[in-house]
């Protein structure tokens, strides 16, 4: 009984650690916001700056992962070179390694109670007081993180020596070493995190547990646990994304595989050399300097580096567009043509993602073939709404900047074509966007018990299908559209969106409803009628040739 009752407590010093790291990475994360990543942009100009960049923003936040998920998102962006990336990982490695200073120095020689307490004391007096200021709000999260922080690292420490009373782990200590680099793999692969490995390993250590050398060990085995929730930002990425995973995941294994080599001489340098007696403070030492021999390994062949990550993936470079990816400006009429195509696909995928919040059958625009297939390939129907998002934005950018590059190439009537389709996509983007921003009001309307609001929705929804198989057969199917028809089309939208809001009002007189549904109701009737008249301007620009679209551009569009 007592041994189950030490491992429940080590779960809940566990469970309490990972959410203190949660807590320190949200409230660093938005207390940093802008600044932090204009800083990180500046900083990582060069291969030095990257490395040191690497090391102040992992060592602030406390999580490498967070950093190269972050860096993912800039490096898919174009914002970073894979090389000042590469760098940034050897940096954020190194960074993260000052989370076990922090616990071998204070959390085995400090009483706890003097850090902890207070740090939550404080954290839940500015949530109360100041919930409703966002620095504060954040503020009192990192109080409660650090707290945390050491309260579960009590937890583990107190139930790895309850344990060493009651447990016999003498037994294995002659296993193979290579069996607890597994262990040290297994053990941040499952809880994703080698802060808190390092951790266990540092409480195992300081209980007696386990020997200073199979600390070691177990430690070379948790740099690699955390690459699967990286190897899962990067699923469906373009090239220099995976490319960024594969260079980590090189890094890791060669390091490890390194410093499991020359393990003894490593050791003998801590304990003999550099003379430090404490077990504990060797852990850290151990493990900020492998990190550190993995900076002065791979630093001088970047370059080189770089250039074999490109080798791969060659086949994802383009994740996004269809038809412009292998279109060259030297052919621009050729090019004007497969960037129309491409702007139709982008508007076939706008409609389907304002269709799916709106939880509209997407069969009928599903079944076109001449995209169907691609999206197969891009396994656009099995993104979330979240991916599809960003897949959206991405598409966006490849658009954009093929278009720069186009425009340079076309004059006259060629020139007015490409604005006319640069022009539909940006609208049919904003069509996407504010459908994305009334989410939360949708699922609000949609599974309200009170009928009118409710049925406003019904309405909307059933008005949004038929507004869509209107334009997507002008869009596709080879329908004429005329300005007429466009023009109808404009009027109904704002008929529509002027009657359903005199509608709601004369309803809600009578009818039980609060005045937050109001809001509700008039921020979702506002953006709806946003969005259905981006994406009518979206076709028109398909549809309409330039002397039409400028008449129509006068139309007014935000009579309300």
């Amino acid at each position: 009984m007592d041994t189950f009752n030490h491992f429940l407590k080590l779960a809940a010093g566990i469970g309490l650690f990972l959410f203190a790291m949660y807590l320190l990475e949200e409230s660093l994360k938005n207390l940093s916001g802008r600044r932090f990543k204009l800083f990180l942009q500046h900083i990582t100009k060069n291969k030095l700056g990257a490395v040191m960049g690497g090391v102040i923003i992992t060592g602030i936040l406390q999580s490498s992962s967070m950093v190269t998920l972050m860096l993912l998102a800039f490096v898919g962006a174009g914002v970073f070179s894979i090389r000042n990336a590469m760098a940034i990982i050897l940096g954020a490695n190194l960074g993260t390694t000052v989370n076990s200073w922090l616990i071998a120095s204070l959390g085995f020689k400090v009483d706890i109670e003097v850090i902890a307490y207070p740090a939550i004391c404080l954290g839940g007096i500015f949530l109360i007081l100041f919930s409703n200021r966002k620095s504060m709000k954040y503020l009192a999260y990192f109080l409660f993180g650090f707290g945390l922080l050491f309260i579960g690292l009590s937890f583990m420490k107190t139930a790895m020596e309850s344990q060493v009373q009651d447990f016999d782990f003498s037994k294995y200590v002659e296993m193979p070493k290579i069996v607890f680099i597994f262990i040290g793999f297994l053990i941040t692969l499952i809880v994703q995190s080698s802060s808190v490995t390092m951790a266990l390993t540092l409480s195992a250590l300081h209980a007696g547990a386990i020997s200073f050398p199979i600390a070691a060990t177990i430690a070379l085995g948790s740099e690699t646990g955390t690459i699967i929730k990286i190897v899962l930002g990067a699923i469906g990425g373009n090239a220099s994304k995976k490319r960024i995973v594969l260079g980590n995941l090189f890094f890791n294994i060669f390091i490890t595989g390194l410093a499991f080599l020359f393990l003894n001489p490593i050791l003998l340098l801590i304990t003999d050399v550099l003379n430090i007696k404490d077990p504990l403070i060797g852990l850290a030492t151990f493990s900020s300097l492998i990190n550190f021999l993995a900076i002065l390994v791979f630093f001088p062949i970047l370059n080189s580096f770089t250039k074999f990550l490109e080798l791969f993936f060659k086949d994802t470079d383009a994740a996004s567009v269809a038809f412009i990816s292998h279109a060259t400006i030297k052919e621009p009429e050729t090019s004007l043509d497969l960037l129309r195509m491409e702007t139709k696909y982008f508007i076939h995928n706008s409609m389907l993602f304002n269709l799916e919040l709106f939880k509209i059958d997407t069969l009928p625009l599903r079944k076109n073939d001449d995209f169907k297939t691609i999206n197969e390939k891009r396994n656009f129907f099995s993104k979330t709404i979240e991916e599809k998002y960003e897949f959206l934005k991405q598409l966006q950018g490849e658009i954009q900047s093929f278009y720069l590059e186009l425009r340079t190439q076309l004059e006259g009537e060629q020139q007015a074509q490409l604005n006319q389709i640069i022009s539909a996509v940006r609208s049919a983007m904003h069509a996407v966007k504010s459908v994305k921003d009334i989410g939360t009001n949708i699922t609000n309307l949609r599974n309200s018990s009170k009928d009118i609001k409710y049925n406003f929705f019904i309405h909307h929804k059933k008005e949004t299908e038929n507004l869509y198989l209107e334009l997507y057969s002008m869009l596709t199917q080879g329908k004429n559209a005329s300005f007429e028809e466009l023009q109808h089309l404009f009027d109904s939208i704002q008929n529509n969106y002027s009657t359903a809001l005199n509608t709601f009002y004369t309803e809600a007189v009578n009818a039980p409803i609060e005045k937050i549904d109001i809001t509700t109701v008039i921020n979702f009737n506002r953006e709806l009628f946003t969005s259905n008249k981006a994406m009518v301007m979206a076709i028109k620009e398909i549809v309409l040739d330039e002397k039409q679209a400028e008449i129509f551009n006068e139309v007014p569009k935000y009579k309300t």
